[in-house]
């Protein structure tokens, strides 16, 4: 322990430093290691480069060139002959990827190939290779490709668990068509939550590293080159600031998308919503952490497992649920077949239960929660009138299902929805539980017209898709 009452202590520090720098210099001189041109970052470029890959993508669009494209009486007037008017061509876009083993299969992110008609990648070594779709998942943002040919160099994925906030990381890319990019930093958070525009994800790996548009899809690796994270979102107006999928997450899926060409999602069967201060005050809990069972769906693992109206989760698998996302992102991160363990408070007790997640129905969509069925495609959380959001937001009709959250500059937003308000009907279909957005969502929609309730008022709001 340093005592402040002897400065000479500290007069005696830089004649100190000066002898440790002397005797340091013989050892620095002798020493295998050349800081400049040794340095751990510049041999993960050197060592990991041959496994990065360039994402050219061409995707075919119809244009009308018309001076009125979107006017129906120009339509109506030119008939067939309008037509004439339309042209297909090709758009381009470019991203990055990495191998993952020997015989060509490379990770990236669903954004970069999807709607894709053609993929070309191009390796370091400037060799092309047209490549085809194994698989994609859109709700973690990941695709796998193939490119036909053996012995290609691969990288080794790591453990993103057991990352540390601080340690350093090397991006590599191709950030506006600069072919492999190298950047470093730290990692700067885990965890982060993203809800904006198309991007709707919890779980980022939050890091300094430079990434810029180009990069999605390309490596965020540690000092000892493993990959760690799929780099896959930016902030455009922030410096500093980028996004990747934790790879212990594209671990679980990768296979499901080799095999199946899809993510054989678990599904619990339950609707949840967020643990209010009220909630915690009238069932005298001692914590706000966690997610309230709003409902149990008829037939389903939640059911069968004993889960019921009210309970509490507090914890999956001895994680420590925060808030009702945090239960979505635990049980979305899951595969069918999985068995995972509920801590749950129930009439003051606390009990454990155990769940064997089935598969996800995919002519539904049901991902088991009330905030994960789709309906985030807008921006809006949307949950059964219970008795509490009743109260909470006066709501006077008898019908309908409530928005609970209404994500800032999404489409909802714009279109002028508003926490609280009651939906009614969502293109003609009564919407008495939200489960009810399945039926609809089954088509490809391009509009969505709703019958909402307002203090008492029902009007319709549309919106384009």
């Amino acid at each position: 322990m340093l005592n402040l009452k002897k400065p000479r202590i500290f007069s005696a520090i830089p004649a100190i430093i000066v002898c440790l720098g002397l005797m340091l210099i013989p050892v620095l001189k002798g020493s295998a290691q050349d800081i400049y041109t040794d340095n751990p970052i510049a041999k993960i470029a050197r060592e990991s480069s041959p496994a990065v890959v360039n994402i050219d993508v061409e995707t075919l669009v119809t244009r009308s060139f018309t001076p009125f494209p979107d006017d129906p009486f120009f339509r109506e007037f030119f008939g067939e002959e309008f037509k004439k008017f339309n042209r297909t061509i090709p758009m381009k876009g470019r991203g990055s990827g990495f191998i993952v083993s020997s015989d060509g299969k490379i990770l990236t992110n669903n954004h970069v190939v999807e709607n894709a008609d053609k993929i070309e990648v191009t390796l370091s070594n400037g060799k092309i290779y047209e490549a085809q779709v194994l698989g994609k998942d859109p709700t973690f943002d990941l695709a796998v490709i193939k490119i036909e040919g053996k012995d290609f160099p691969f990288l080794d994925l790591g453990d993103s668990d057991l990352l540390e906030v601080g340690e350093w990381v090397v991006a590599i890319g191709n950030p506006f068509g600069l072919e492999h990019t190298v950047t470093a930093g730290v990692l700067s958070a885990k965890n982060r939550s993203i809800h904006a525009g198309n991007v709707n994800f919890d779980g980022f790996l939050q890091t300094d590293a430079a990434i810029n548009p180009g990069n999605s899809g390309g490596p965020l690796l540690d000092l000892e080159g493993q990959v760690i994270g799929i780099n896959s979102a930016i902030i455009p107006y922030a410096q500093g600031i980028g996004f990747a999928i934790p790879v212990n997450m594209a671990k679980d899926v990768m296979d499901d998308l080799v095999n199946y060409g899809k993510v054989r999602r678990g599904w619990l069967g339950v609707y949840v919503q967020p643990l209010t201060s009220e909630f915690v005050e009238a069932y005298d809990l001692e914590s706000d952490n966690g997610a309230v069972i709003s409902d149990v769906v008829q037939g389903s693992p939640a059911e069968k497992a004993g889960l019921r109206r009210g309970d509490v989760v507090t914890e999956v698998d001895g994680q420590e649920i925060s808030d009702h996302r945090d239960f979505v992102y635990q049980i979305r991160k899951s595969m069918a077949g999985d068995t995972v363990k509920l801590t749950l408070i129930r009439d003051g007790q606390v009990i454990q239960v155990e769940a064997v997640l089935s598969e996800i129905d995919s002519a539904s969509g049901e991902m088991g929660t009330m905030d994960s069925l789709g309906i985030t495609r807008i921006g809006i959380e949307i949950s059964r009138i219970t008795p509490e959001l009743r109260e909470k937001y006066a709501i006077q009709s008898e019908e309908g299902v409530v928005i609970t959250s209404v994500e800032q500059g999404s489409i909802a937003a714009r279109a002028g929805l508003q926490e609280g308000d009651v939906i009614i009907e969502i293109n003609g279909i009564k919407m008495n539980d939200p489960g009810e957005w399945n039926r609809i969502r089954k088509n490809d929609m391009k509009a969505i017209v709703m019958l909402l309730s307002r203090e008492g008022r029902t009007f319709f709001i549309s919106m384009s898709l």
